[in-house]
C-alpha cells in the first residue's frame, strides 16, 4: 500500500496524464465483442453460442474455440494450443472454465482465457487474452539451464541471504518488449534483507535476467494495538495455549518473526504462546483475529473455504524487521511490520489492512492479476474493495494504522481517491514507471467506481443509484473469481462487472444498470 506522495512523482503524474474528460478506457467495439487492441483478437465476448450438437463436459470448450478459429486467428488444432487449468460449477448452475494458452506444450505467460457455459450447455461469454500467430516468431522451445540454474540466476540478483521457501521455476514463453522468450518464471519469497515477493523471468537460453518485479507492496481474548479487548480461537496443548485456530480450513497460526533478521530462524517464526490464554502481544492478537474475521467473510458471504478456497492455512508473521513499515502477502504467508511510530504504528492494526493483504492471495489463486500497469491497477483495487467490504465502516484503507499522530489520516480514500492524491477519472490515470506502473495510484480509478455502484452518486456528470455495499460485493467477487484473468484492463474490469451483475440480478436490472454508469463515470467504456 505504498503512498507516494513524492514532489518528483506528482510532477510526473501531472505531465504524465490528460486533464481531458473526455478520455476514456475503451476498446474496438463490434456488437458484443470487444478487441484487444494489441492483438486485434477478441478480449470479451457476450453471446448465446449453441453447439451444432450435445457434448458432454469441456468438449463443448473445444468446439466453441474451433469455431471462432478465424475470430482468434489460429491454425490447426485448437487442443493443442490450449490447457483447461480448471472447471467449476457455481450456484446458478453456470460451468467456468479457466483456460492457458501454450506453444508446443509451453505455457504462454498472461494469456488466459475463461469460457462460460450456460445449464442448457450454451456458452454465455468469453473473457481473456490470445496471442495469434505464435508458430511464426521462431520462438526456442529447447532450455539450456534447468528450473535450479533458474533459481540460482535469481538468488544471484536478489543477493538475498533468507527465503520464506525455496523459490519455484516454471518454464513459459515470456512476451516482453516485442519479442518472445522461451524463460523460467520463478517466485521468490524473501525474508532478508527486506521481505518481498519477487517475480523474475529468467532466459532458458542464456540464464539472464529478463524482467523482474516485486509484488509484496508496501503498505502498506487479548489487547490489540489500540488497546481493544478480543477474542479468538486458540490451541491448548502440554499446559501452554498458542495463537493456533483449528476450526478453520487447515487453521491459523500467528509467529514472531524476533524482528527476523539473517541470523533470525526462517519465517514463519515462534509459535505465539501463553500459558494462562491471555495474550498482551498488540500486534499478535489483532493479526490473529483479524485473519478469522478476514477468513469468516470470505466463508459466510461467498462460500470460499479461506483464499485458495480449499481450506489452506492462513500463516502471520508479527515483528518482521525493525520498525518496518510495511505488510505483505508474500505468496506463502502473510508478514507485518511494527512501523516506526510516525508514518505506521503496528501495520497488523487495521482490519483493513489484513483484509486487503489476504484478498492479494485469494487474487493470487483466482484471476491471478499481473501486477504491473492496469492489470496491477485491478490487483491493488480488488484488495481495497474487499478491504472495505471485511471493515465496512467507511470507506478509507488503512485509517486505523496509518500516521498514528495525525486523526482522520488514511493511505487512500475510495470514495474521493482524489483527496489523497490518486485518479477518479481514467482520463487522470498515472502513465509512468513508478510504482510498477501505478498499480497503487490507479487503483482509485475502480475504487471509485466501487464506491458509486454501492453507494450511488454524481460523478463528472453521470449519475449512479446506488445498490449497496452487498450486492456489489457479490459482483466483485465473482468478476474476480469467474471473469478476470491475469492480463485484464480496465475496459475488461467492466465487462467482467457488467456480466457478473448479468448472472446475479439480470441484465436489464438496476444493478446492471449501477455497473454501466459507475464505468462510465470514471471514463471506463
Amino acid at each position: 500500500m505504498n503512498r507516494m506522495a513524492a514532489a518528483g512523482l506528482v510532477l510526473a503524474f501531472a505531465l504524465g496524464t490528460s486533464g481531458l474528460f473526455g478520455l476514456t478506457a475503451d476498446a474496438k467495439n463490434d456488437g458484443g465483442i470487444r478487441y484487444n487492441k494489441e492483438t486485434n483478437t477478441p478480449s470479451v465476448i457476450t453471446e448465446k453460442w449453441r453447439a451444432p450438437r450435445t457434448f458432454q463436459s469441456s468438449e463443448v470448450v473445444w468446439s466453441y474455440l474451433e469455431a471462432k478459429q478465424d475470430l482468434f486467428k489460429l491454425k490447426g488444432d485448437v487442443k493443442s494450443q490450449f490447457k483447461i487449468l480448471k472447471k467449476e460449477k457455481d450456484s446458478l448452475g453456470m460451468t467456468h472454465y479457466r483456460l492457458q494458452e501454450v506453444y508446443k506444450g509451453i505455457p504462454v505467460y498472461g494469456s488466459q482465457q475463461t469460457i462460460h457455459v450456460d445449464q442448457n450447455g450454451d456458452v454465455t461469454s468469453y473473457f481473456g487474452q490470445v496471442i495469434p500467430g505464435l508458430e511464426a516468431k521462431n520462438i526456442p522451445t529447447r532450455a539450456n539451464i534447468d528450473n535450479t540454474g533458474a533459481v540460482q540466476a535469481v538468488k544471484n540478483d536478489l543477493k538475498a541471504s533468507q527465503f520464506a521457501a525455496d523459490p519455484r521455476a516454471e518454464l513459459m514463453i515470456y512476451p516482453h518488449e516485442g519479442k518472445y522468450h522461451l524463460a523460467y518464471y520463478v517466485t521468490a519469497s524473501v525474508i532478508y534483507p527486506q521481505p518481498g515477493y519477487w517475480h523474475y523471468f529468467v532466459d532458458a537460453v542464456n540464464a539472464k535476467v529478463i524482467d523482474k518485479w516485486n509484488a509484496a507492496e508496501a503498505t502498506g481474548s487479548g489487547t490489540g494495538v489500540l488497546g481493544d479487548t478480543k477474542t479468538f480461537e486458540t490451541t491448548y496443548s502440554g499446559g501452554t495455549y498458542y495463537l493456533w485456530g483449528q476450526s478453520r480450513g487447515e487453521g491459523i497460526k500467528t509467529h514472531h518473526a524476533k524482528n527476523a533478521s539473517y541470523t533470525s530462524p526462517k519465517l514463519p517464526g515462534t509459535l505465539i504462546s501463553s500459558t494462562t490464554n491471555t495474550f498482551t502481544d498488540g500486534a499478535a492478537v489483532d493479526a490473529h483475529a483479524y485473519a478469522e474475521k478476514v477468513y469468516d467473510y470470505y466463508k459466510l458471504v461467498h462460500g470460499r473455504n479461506s483464499y485458495d478456497g480449499n481450506g489452506a492455512a492462513i500463516v502471520s508473521s508479527v515483528h518482521v524487521g525493525r520498525s518496518w513499515n510495511n505488510a505483505a502477502w508474500i505468496g506463502t504467508q502473510m508478514v507485518y511490520g511494527d512501523g516506526d511510530g510516525m508514518t505506521f504504528r503496528p501495520l497488523s492494526g487495521d482490519l483493513d489492512v489484513v483484509a486487503h493483504e489476504l484478498t492479494h492471495a485469494v487474487t493470487d489463486t483466482t484471476a491471478d492479476l499481473i501486477y504491473q500497469n492496469e492489470s496491477g491497477a485491478l490487483n491493488e483495487s480488488m484488495s481495497d474493495i474487499f478491504a472495505a467490504m471485511v471493515d465496512s465502516d467507511n470507506w478509507l484503507i488503512g485509517e486505523d494504522v496509518y500516521t498514528p499522530n495525525i486523526p482522520g489520516d488514511a493511505l487512500r480514500s475510495m470514495s474521493d481517491p482524489a483527496a489523497y492524491g490518486d485518479p477518479d477519472h481514467y482520463s487522470k490515470r498515472y502513465t509512468g514507471n513508478e510504482d510498477n506502473g501505478g498499480v497503487h495510484i490507479n487503483s482509485g480509478i475502480n475504487n471509485k467506481a466501487c464506491y458509486l455502484i454501492a453507494q450511488g452518486g454524481t460523478h463528472y456528470g453521470v449519475t449512479v443509484t446506488g445498490i449497496g455495499r452487498d450486492k456489489t460485493a457479490k459482483i466483485y467477487y465473482r468478476a474476480l473469481t469467474v471473469y478476470l484473468h491475469p492480463s485484464s484492463t480496465f475496459a475488461d474490469m467492466r465487462q467482467a462487472a457488467v456480466q457478473a451483475a448479468t448472472d446475479l440480478y439480470g441484465a436489464s436490472s438496476p444493478e446492471v444498470q449501477a455497473v454501466k454508469n459507475a464505468y462510465t463515470a470514471v471514463g471506463v467504456n
